[in-house]
């Protein structure tokens, strides 16, 4: 239903099992049309340098039809800022940022609140991944507002309900529920950290669902949609992807 994934992991994060070839082979299978390759920020302790981000130009933008997004998921910090440097920024073109525990230790609703909001609006991020983590609650009506007034998606994150931040389901459905009523809109991320869960919004969906959210404030539905989103944001065209 959705040809794009926005969020995975290869082995330059070395808890991840699968390479960027790996990744394209599953999605040329599921006739994915576009990925975003999005390694850990470098402050996480096991992701990949710096250089591995400003380097990334060096992809090709078309491997076997599927179109390659240059990304990451930085690491957000206590001090509001993230691990993404201006001039890493400079060679990507989809930013996410997220609170991972190496970095930002569960703190207080207001700390993490606080945190998000200059993320957000510091206009150096796209996607907000994983805001319903149990682990950082928010204010989430103060997070929607600004993620619409900044035009920042907030993502819905798959691995959330199978294997990573269990107890996310109560957040994420009021995370889901106040964009529908307030405005903005949603990203749709697998956070795979193998291939074989690339595209699997199984239960993304469900909640899509059950929320009746709808589907034209949801990134992933077409290429177009995503590239038009990053365009909004400053991001140069890619003369590459102008058949989509």
């Amino acid at each position: 239903m959705y040809p794009v994934d926005l969020h995975m992991h290869t082995i330059a994060s070395t808890h991840a099992y699968s390479t960027v070839h790996d990744y394209i082979s599953e999605a040329v299978k599921k006739d994915l049309k576009l990925i975003a390759i999005t390694d850990h920020g470098p402050e996480m302790v096991d992701a990949p340098h710096a250089f591995h981000f400003t380097n990334m130009r060096i992809l090709p933008r078309w491997v076997n039809g599927v179109g390659i997004l240059r990304g990451i998921e930085a690491n957000i910090r206590p001090d509001g800022m993230t691990d993404c440097t201006e001039k890493m920024r400079a060679s990507l073109d989809v930013i996410i940022a997220g609170f991972h525990k190496q970095v930002f230790a569960p703190a207080t609703l207001v700390a993490h609140t606080d945190a998000l909001l200059s993320v957000i609006s510091s206009g150096h991020v796209h996607i907000i991944s994983h805001p319903g983590n149990p682990e950082y609650p928010i204010d989430i009506k103060s997070v929607v507002a600004a993620a619409k007034q900044y035009n920042v998606a907030l993502e819905v994150n798959n691995a959330s309900f199978i294997h990573s931040r269990k107890g996310s389901l109560s957040n994420c459905l009021k995370i889901i529920e106040t964009v529908r009523d307030e405005g903005g809109l949603l990203s749709l991320g697998t956070d795979s950290h193998s291939a074989f869960s690339l595209g699997d919004f199984t239960e993304c969906q469900r909640l899509i669902a059950r929320t009746e959210f709808p589907q034209d404030r949801i990134l992933n539905v077409t290429a177009r949609r995503v590239l038009n989103f990053l365009q909004s944001r400053g991001m140069a065209e890619i003369k590459e992807f102008s058949q989509l």
